[in-house]
């Protein structure tokens, strides 16, 4: 039953949230550290509140709002879910062009492998295959944690810095935010209720489920944590802190850690590892929900034959994505900016999952002190996310 939450959790820690946790390690330091920490407990009860709902009910998201909410406010789900999917995969396809960019690969060699190699991989794959692919490539972003262990980071640098937080300044309540957005996501949500109900769990498997969302968010969070903790070490022990503006910068910061050439493979691994589990998601939620709310085959378990415009989607999304990043995009500001536009998209998605989890049927349903803790979590997570996306866009 292992493996709808921990790989939603590696595609959490995807290109985009490691160039955005890079970011704040190189302009803050070790000052948003605190977030990484923090928003443990709130990924984990954001994303137990899909298992009950897909164990319980056997429907993918965008099913059950439709059925219990109407279609206009599945349709508004649903597109929510398609923008959010859309900035993810453009953020990963833009960091595969700069993995291969560093091997001096033209972007649109790079983006036809990536294209042809993820679309076979659906077409012949199962859903228990292509999960364990995405496991996998997933599992490769542990490097990192030792990156940042190699950086050695000093104790009182950590301790002076992480309890100062400068809530006036626009540009650091900007990167809160998008933290924030690096790490509860929409497509999240859709995607690990969906793998749930695919799956085929049940009521009974809801315990275990638990453990693998708990042990996907700790270590979705480690990995933030410590791109973090390597970007302040390495960029302040060289007095070189401030922005990293290309993938090629952000592998220059940290590869001296480890050795030029030793360096380089390891960031290489484990970003191209974030990257391409992420695509495998946000691509596939993609496909799920849209296929949902049309009404047509929408699962990996059926043959192209019995599902073709599931394929076609899944294609044509992997196509537009990496078009758009042959023709040339800033990554790191389009990676930052997209994960903002997630912590502005919260109120919806965290609001129909709130309101979802409380229709459900006894036992299984939120209520008395654990409910109150996650509104009061879900309610704050929303207000923070808006606040400091708004605070830096204003700024």
């Amino acid at each position: 039953m292992l493996g709808p939450g921990i790989v939603a959790m590696l595609a959490d820690t995807d290109a985009g949230s490691l160039i955005t946790a890079s970011q704040s390690g190189a302009q803050w330091g070790y000052r948003l550290l605190w977030l990484q920490v923090v928003l443990v407990p709130v990924l984990f009860m954001t994303q137990e509140l899909t298992v009950r709902l897909g164990a319980v009910t056997g429907k993918s998201h965008g099913t059950l709002i439709r059925d219990t909410y109407g279609r206009f406010w599945a349709y508004v789900a649903v597109l929510t879910l398609v923008v959010a999917c859309v900035g993810a995969l453009l953020t990963e396809m833009g960091g595969l062009a700069g993995i291969g960019a560093m091997l001096n690969i033209p972007p649109w060699i790079t983006m036809a492998i990536v294209v042809v190699a993820l679309t076979l991989m659906a077409v012949t794959g199962s859903f228990k295959s292509v999960e364990r692919i995405a496991l996998g490539a997933g599992a490769f972003e542990v490097v990192f944690v030792a990156v940042a262990i190699w950086a050695h980071p000093k104790a009182g640098d950590v301790a002076r810095q992480i309890v100062s937080i400068p809530v006036t300044d626009g540009k650091y309540m900007f990167l809160v935010s998008a933290n924030i957005g690096a790490v509860i996501m929409p497509w999240m949500v859709f995607f690990q209720q969906s793998s749930v109900v695919e799956k085929g769990m049940k009521t009974t498997d809801i315990k275990t489920e638990r453990v693998d969302t708990a042990i996907g968010a700790v270590v979705t969070q480690g990995v933030m944590a410590a791109v973090v903790v390597a970007c302040a070490a390495a960029l302040q022990g060289s007095g070189k802190a401030g922005h990293l503006d290309t993938v090629q910068q952000i592998s220059d910061a940290l590869t001296p850690v480890l050795g030029e050439a030793f360096g380089r493979i390891v960031f290489g691994v484990g970003f191209a590892g974030a990257a391409i589990v992420a695509a495998i998601v946000v691509t596939l939620t993609a496909a799920r929900e849209l296929g949902e709310l049309l009404g047509f085959g929408h699962t990996l378990d059926k043959p192209m034959g019995e599902a073709p415009w599931f394929y076609v989607i899944y294609a044509a999304v992997l196509v537009a994505g990496a078009a758009f990043i042959v023709a040339g995009v800033d990554i790191v500001s389009l990676a930052v900016g997209v994960q903002v536009l997630n912590a502005l998209l919260l109120p919806i998605v965290l609001g129909f999952l709130y309101l979802l989890a409380r229709r459900l049927p006894e036992p299984f349903r939120i209520t008395g002190a654990y409910h109150a803790v996650v509104a009061v979590v879900l309610a704050v997570t929303v207000a923070l996310g808006l606040y400091s996306g708004i605070a830096g866009l204003w700024s």
